[in-house]
């Protein structure tokens, strides 16, 4: 039985994103299952936890939307110390007195709402000359990152103390693709007139995904015993929630099959997923009444 669908994975702190993936693979091996291609939607640092989608079977011809896709995480910035990783993994590269009181950065956090340029963490997985950046700052040399354009959808405080200076705060980031949470910590912290890292990061969706659907690595191998890992596995669709169905007659979805164009479709231009009946066939771009396909579904 080979399986095509969407794990929701809880990654533990400390398992890297493609240790998330091998953990599937084992899992798939561990029930017996049939061989599949398995793949993420979207990067999860080690020292982050929370929502890591992994995609299996022909769910990985998804994978690449998902990295597109909105992600919603809690952090907590330490305020008086910078690192160099911009986390409690880095050493102390700065220190301030200085510390916030709720109210001051409740007031800062619409500053920090909306489109924005942001320079990512010299430790980070972006590549510079062909090498990955967190590489070039291990080996000491300085890493000097061009700004990139962001979206920070919403920013809202979670936990802090009323009043008094804060050692510490949790917020809630709603953010577009490419953002880094340890670089919006910093630059939080800077406005504040002091410094700061992260202390805990969790990510608590991820595209349409979210952590009511996701299992633990306990919970994985458990049900990769029972060989019950298809009742964990969340359908194709569940990836594509975010635009609508077209449903086709049987002719039309042979057609698509064979990679023509449909002509003539009543059909809101835009991507769509079309399906016959409950079987998925493709993910389809409309225009005008003319439907191609952009993925299709070996199912």
């Amino acid at each position: 039985m080979t399986l095509h669908g969407w794990l929701v994975l809880d990654k533990p702190l400390g398992l890297g994103s493609t240790q998330g993936v091998s953990a599937a693979k084992r899992a798939l091996r561990t029930g017996g299952y049939g061989k599949a291609k398995v793949g993420h939607g979207g990067t999860l640092d080690p020292l982050a936890t929370g929502v890591l989608p992994i995609a299996i079977g022909e769910a990985t011809k998804l994978a690449g939307r998902m990295l597109d896709s909105d992600k919603v995480y809690d952090f907590t910035i330490w305020f008086g110390e910078q690192t160099d990783t911009l986390d409690a993994e880095g050493k102390v590269i700065a220190t301030s007195d200085a510390r916030p009181t709720a109210a001051a950065l409740e007031a800062i956090l619409p500053r920090f709402t909306g489109p924005t340029a942001q320079v990512p963490p010299a430790y980070s997985a972006l590549k510079v000359d062909g090498q990955r950046a967190y590489d070039l700052a291990r080996a000491g040399e300085e890493v000097v990152l061009a700004t990139r354009d962001v979206t920070i959808h919403a920013l809202t405080l979670a936990t802090a103390p009323d009043d008094g200076p804060l050692e510490q705060a949790t917020l809630t980031a709603h953010v577009s693709k490419g953002t880094y949470i340890r670089s919006l910590a910093r630059d939080i912290a800077l406005a504040l007139g002091t410094v700061g890292h992260v202390t805990y990061l969790r990510r608590t969706k991820a595209g349409p995904f979210s952590l009511d659907q996701a299992i633990t690595l306990d919970k994985l191998d458990e049900v990769a015993k029972a060989r019950s890992l298809e009742h964990s596995l969340l359908p194709l669709s569940a990836g594509l929630d975010d635009i609508p169905a077209l449903a086709l007659t049987p002719d039309q979805a042979g057609a698509l099959r064979q990679g023509r164009v449909l002509a003539g479709i009543a059909a809101d231009d835009g991507q769509a997923f079309a399906v016959l009946g409950e079987m998925p066939v493709a993910l389809v771009e409309v225009e005008q009444g003319s439907v191609r396909v952009v993925r299709g579904f070996n199912l």
